[in-house]
């Protein structure tokens, strides 16, 4: 056999190789998160042994923010445009669903996509405005949109002011209170990193990460810059205005202190930036972060500002290490474990 008879062979053999490679890597990426839905679908069942109402609110509570910052990272990780106005959408689905299940009794679980849609339109108007500036414009723009929708929620009668409306809690025992609402975030939470992804892997979403790298030379190639930033703020807002409106019948009540306050949109923004802006498990990992690292912080600090001060420089130094987010620094230096790697 000659040489190179057996140099081809040896590059056939690494290409093969290389193939099942990618083959398993991308086996694991698919099947981790699976296996991860199945195992929140089966956690209620620990409430037949114990009570664990608090594990199933903490996982709630983090399933929550997996869909407000997958739908924010929509617009913000993929176009890169920093909103920090999305509560405005989270408030918009809670008072929506909220309003409609205390008039006419349909449950927030039935109306969450309807809620999600009126969002999503309201979006697309404002988004027709907003997105004209760039940058820190569109950044105080934003955070004007909240102050504005705060004012205009606190000064009207019908949705109670200020006071807000109390909602009836629903019939089940103590025990299995928080099963509807588990399911629900746990279905919208799947649904909307499945439609991040898929996103992603589309032309919509290949011209969106153009927008974000240089919005100019996607004008340039041809791209609708502003039909694609419009159309990803009203599909991100749609998402933020569905968990809006599970949340206020979850808590019970829809008062304006409770969606419109900076530390929600902020948290979005956090969320995705620890996780990793733009990547599909980020958004994941960020909401698991935050939530445990306040949980931690609160139980043995206590619910003050060290508490606050605490959480906030363990995030200070975790961006240090990683400047692009967990999920985003570990891919660039290609150290991201198999089934963290969605994208």
């Amino acid at each position: 056999m000659s040489d190179t008879e057996t140099f081809d062979i040896l590059e056939q053999r690494k290409a093969y190789n290389a193939t099942l490679t990618q083959a398993a890597d991308k086996t694991r990426a698919t099947w981790f998160p699976v296996v991860v839905l199945l195992l929140l679908l089966a956690m209620p069942a620990l409430q037949f042994v114990g009570n664990y109402n608090y594990l199933l609110h903490l996982l709630l509570f983090t399933l929550s923010y997996v869909v407000i910052a997958s739908g924010w990272n929509i617009l913000g990780g993929f176009a890169g445009y920093i909103s920090l106005g999305h509560n405005v959408f989270f408030a918009v689905g809670g008072y929506f669903a909220g309003m409609m299940f205390a008039r006419l009794g349909i449950s927030t679980l039935i109306l969450a996509p309807l809620a999600g849609l009126v969002a999503g339109l309201l979006g697309y108007l404002i988004g027709l405005i907003t997105l004209r500036v760039r940058g820190p414009s569109f950044i105080i723009s934003s955070l004007a949109l909240v102050m504005i929708f705060r004012i205009f929620f606190e000064n009207w009668e019908f949705v109670g002011g200020a006071a807000g409306v109390s909602l009836k809690a629903n019939d089940l025992t103590v025990q299995w209170a928080k099963l509807p609402y588990y399911y629900g975030f746990l279905v919208m939470a799947a649904f909307t990193v499945w439609v991040s992804y898929r996103i992603k892997h589309s032309k919509f979403g290949l011209g969106l990460r153009a927008i974000s790298k240089d919005e100019i030379k996607a004008e340039s190639a041809g791209i609708d810059t502003r039909f694609y930033k419009v159309l990803a703020f009203a599909i991100s807002a749609f998402f933020v205005g569905m968990a809006g409106a599970v949340w206020g019948e979850y808590l019970t009540y829809i008062r304006p202190n409770i969606f419109l306050t900076v530390l929600i949109s902020v948290n979005m923004v956090l969320i995705c930036i620890l996780g990793g802006k733009g990547t599909i498990a980020g958004p994941v990992i960020g909401a698991i972060l935050i939530v445990a690292f306040n949980e931690f912080f609160v139980a043995t600090l206590g619910a003050s500002e060290i508490n606050i001060l605490a959480t906030g420089l363990i995030m200070m130094i975790c961006l240090m290490f990683f400047p692009l987010g967990i999920v985003g620094t570990l891919a660039k230096h290609r150290k991201l474990p198999r089934f963290l790697d969605w994208d």
